[in-house]
C-alpha cells in the first residue's frame, strides 16, 4: 500500500471515528482490573454453610440466605443458583465521596486519585453486570446514590440494562433539615435510580392497596383500635374474649364515649401489630377494612375499592410514610447493633412493596447488604401481609469504620436472628420476633488453574466441593447424608443428590436409596461432559442433572464477559 493510500485509509477511519462519537452517547473510562475479579480465572467460587449459625422458627416459611464473602465471589455462585429468579435487587453501594468510605483492591481510594471515578465504575460495572442476569424478566433494581456518581450511574446503567429500561429516579428525603453549615448547597435529597430488566410492570405507591393479610400477628401488648362506621365490616361475629388461634379479639361497641369518640364508631380490643395512627392514616386515605375468621387465625381485607396510585417521584415522610436517616439510626442503635448511616426499614419497605405488593412471594437480593435493613424490611412486611417473601443478603465481613466489629457477624446476622427471634432493647423491653428462617453462607473457592482450560483433576475437585451450593439452587438445604459416593440433602418436601463419581458401580444403590423416600428429587450425577445419563435414569420422581459442566459454563460465561 501506497503512503497516499495509507494516508487516505486513516482519514476514513477517523471520520467514521467521528461519525460513531456523534451519534452515539455512551460512557468512556479507564477499566481498572480488580483483584476479585482476575481471581476467577483460576478459582471458581462455591458456597460453604456455617451450619452453627442456622436461624429456623417454621419449616414452612421460606429460606433466607446471608452470604458473607466479596459480593463479585456472590453474585457469580448466584449466576449458577439463582438465574433469571431475582424479583427485585435493592443496593446501597459506596458513595465514593473520596471520605475513604469506598475499597479498590484493598485500598480507600480517596478524593485525590485520579481515577477514582474509573475505578468505582470499573467496580460497580462488574457487578451490574452479574446482576442484570439473576433478575426475572419483570425484575427491577433500584440503587441508592448521591451527587457523587449518580449522573455516573445513569449513563453506566443505561449501558447494562438499557436506556428504554429506566424507570425512574426518585429523589429521598434523607434529613429533615440540611446541614446549616454547608458553605455551597444544603443538600437535603438522595437518589434511588431505578431500571427494570425488560418486561416493565406496575408500581404500587402508599396508597395502592387491595391486599389480605394479618391485622393481628404475634401477640405484643393489647392495642384499642377505633374504626369510624362504615370503614369496617365485620364478617363473624366475636365474643368478649373470643380466641382464634393465638389471636385475642375483643369488640367493645356497647363503650359509648372514650377517647373522644362517639358510639359511631366500632372498638376492637386485640394483641396488635398495628396501632391507632396507622389505622386513621389508611382511614383518611379512603381505605376500608374487613374483618374475617378462619380456623386458625384472624385477617384483615384492607382495600381502596380497587383505586390504583402510582408512585411520586419524591419519597417523603408526609407522603410516603419514609423516616429520615436520624430516625433509622435511632432505631439499630436501640437493638442494640453498632453501624453509622443505615437505611431507614421504611424506605425499604416502601420500594420492596412498589414491586412485590402484587407478588408476595417474590426473591429480593441485596448484595451490599451492610447492616441487613432490606432482610430487616421483608420480614416485617411478610408479618405486615401475610407475605412469603425470601431475602438474600450478600456482605464481606470487614471490620467497621475502625469498630472492631465485623459487619456481617457482628452487625448484620445478629440484627436478623434479633428480627427472627425477638430481642430485648435499650430500655430493656422485650421486642417479639417475628418468626423466619436464616441459612448462613461463606463463599469459598475452587483451584481449577485456569477457567478455559480446565484439567480432570479440578472437575472432579468442583465436584466435590458444589454440593451446598447445589442444594441452595434446588432449596433442599438440610443435609442428610454424605459419604465418598454421595451427597444427599432435603427440604421444602423435595430431596437433592449429588454422585460424586465416574465410576456407576454404587449409583443404582443411591437411586434405589432416594426412590424408598417417594419424594422429587434432582439428581446429579458426575460426567465428563453434557446430559451423558438423563435418559438412563430418569424416572417419574428423579430428575438427573449434569455435573460439573454446567457449573463451569456459567464460570467461563462470567469470565468472557
Amino acid at each position: 500500500m501506497s503512503g497516499k493510500d495509507l494516508q487516505k485509509e486513516i482519514l476514513d477511519l477517523k471520520s467514521q471515528i467521528k461519525k460513531l462519537q456523534k451519534s452515539n452517547l455512551g460512557l468512556v473510562f479507564e477499566d481498572k482490573p480488580e483483584d476479585v475479579v482476575t481471581q476467577c480465572n483460576a478459582n471458581v467460587p462455591v458456597l460453604k454453610e456455617v451450619k452453627s449459625k442456622r436461624i429456623g422458627t417454621d419449616d414452612e416459611s421460606p429460606n433466607n440466605l446471608l452470604i458473607e464473602g466479596d459480593n463479585y465471589h456472590s453474585l457469580s455462585v448466584l449466576n449458577y443458583t439463582h438465574k433469571s429468579k431475582i424479583d427485585l435487587i435493592y443496593i446501597d453501594p459506596p458513595y465514593n465521596t473520596g471520605n475513604h468510605d469506598f475499597i479498590y483492591n484493598d485500598q480507600y481510594v480517596d478524593a485525590e486519585d485520579s481515577y477514582r471515578h474509573s475505578k468505582w465504575l470499573s467496580f460497580m460495572q462488574n457487578r451490574l453486570v452479574l446482576a442484570r442476569d439473576l433478575l426475572t424478566p419483570e425484575g427491577m433494581i433500584f440503587i441508592s446514590i448521591d451527587d457523587n456518581e449518580q449522573a455516573y450511574l445513569r449513563i453506566l446503567c443505561n449501558k447494562i440494562f438499557g436506556e428504554q429500561n429506566f424507570i425512574a429516579n426518585f429523589k429521598w428525603n434523607r434529613v429533615s433539615k440540611a446541614p446549616s453549615l454547608s458553605g455551597s448547597v444544603r443538600t437535603k435529597y438522595e437518589y434511588v435510580v431505578v431500571y427494570c430488566k425488560g418486561q416493565r410492570i406496575k408500581l404500587f405507591g402508599k396508597n395502592s392497596y387491595n391486599t389480605q393479610g394479618p391485622l393481628w400477628h404475634l401477640p405484643n401488648k393489647h392495642n384499642l383500635l377505633v374504626f369510624p362506621m362504615g370503614s369496617i365490616k365485620i364478617k363473624q361475629t366475636f365474643k368478649k374474649g373470643n380466641y382464634g388461634g393465638t389471636y385475642k379479639v375483643e369488640l367493645l361497641d356497647d363503650m359509648v364515649e372514650s377517647n373522644g369518640y362517639n358510639k359511631n364508631v366500632v372498638r376492637i380490643k386485640a394483641h396488635s401489630a398495628w396501632g391507632q395512627k396507622k389505622i386513621d392514616g389508611y382511614v383518611k386515605d379512603g381505605f376500608t377494612f374487613e374483618i374475617k375468621k378462619n380456623p386458625t387465625t384472624l385477617y384483615t381485607t384492607l382495600s381502596s375499592e380497587g383505586n390504583y396510585i402510582a408512585p411520586s417521584d419524591l419519597i417523603t415522610d408526609e407522603e410516603c410514610g419514609v423516616k429520615r436517616n436520624t430516625e433509622a439510626s435511632e432505631a439499630i442503635k436501640a437493638m442494640g447493633i453498632p453501624f453509622d448511616y443505615p437505611k431507614p426499614i421504611s424506605l425499604i419497605k416502601y420500594l420492596v412493596n412498589m414491586v412485590t405488593h402484587d407478588n408476595k412471594s417474590a426473591t429480593v437480593l441485596d448484595f451490599f447488604a451492610g447492616s441487613g435493613t432490606t432482610g430487616h424490611a421483608v420480614i416485617e412486611l411478610n408479618a405486615e401481609d401475610a407475605g412469603s417473601r425470601r431475602f438474600i443478603l450478600c456482605t464481606n465481613n470487614e471490620d467497621n469504620n475502625g469498630s472492631g466489629k465485623k459487619i456481617a457477624t457482628d452487625i448484620c446476622y445478629p440484627r436478623i436472628k434479633a428480627v427472627i427471634n425477638g430481642y430485648e432493647n435499650k430500655k430493656g423491653e422485650k421486642v417479639a420476633g417475628l418468626g423466619g428462617n436464616l441459612s448462613y453462607y461463606k463463599t469459598d473457592l475452587v483451584d481449577i488453574e485456569q477457567i478455559h482450560k480446565i484439567p480432570d483433576e479440578a472437575k472432579i475437585r468442583v465436584t466435590y466441593q458444589a454440593g451446598e451450593m447445589i442444594a441452595v439452587r434446588e432449596d433442599t438445604l438440610n443435609e442428610i447424608e454424605k459419604n465418598d459416593w454421595w451427597q444427599i440433602f432435603e427440604g421444602k418436601g423435595k430431596m437433592t443428590a449429588i454422585y460424586f463419581k465416574e465410576d456407576k458401580s454404587k449409583l443404582a444403590e443411591l437411586i434405589e436409596k432416594l426412590e424408598k423416600k417417594n419424594l422429587p428429587v434432582a439428581l446429579y450425577i458426575f460426567s465428563w461432559g453434557k446430559n451423558e445419563y438423563k435418559g438412563e435414569y430418569s424416572s417419574a420422581h428423579i430428575r438427573v442433572e449434569d455435573i460439573p459442566e454446567p457449573i463451569i459454563e456459567v464460570y467461563k460465561e462470567l469470565n468472557r464477559l
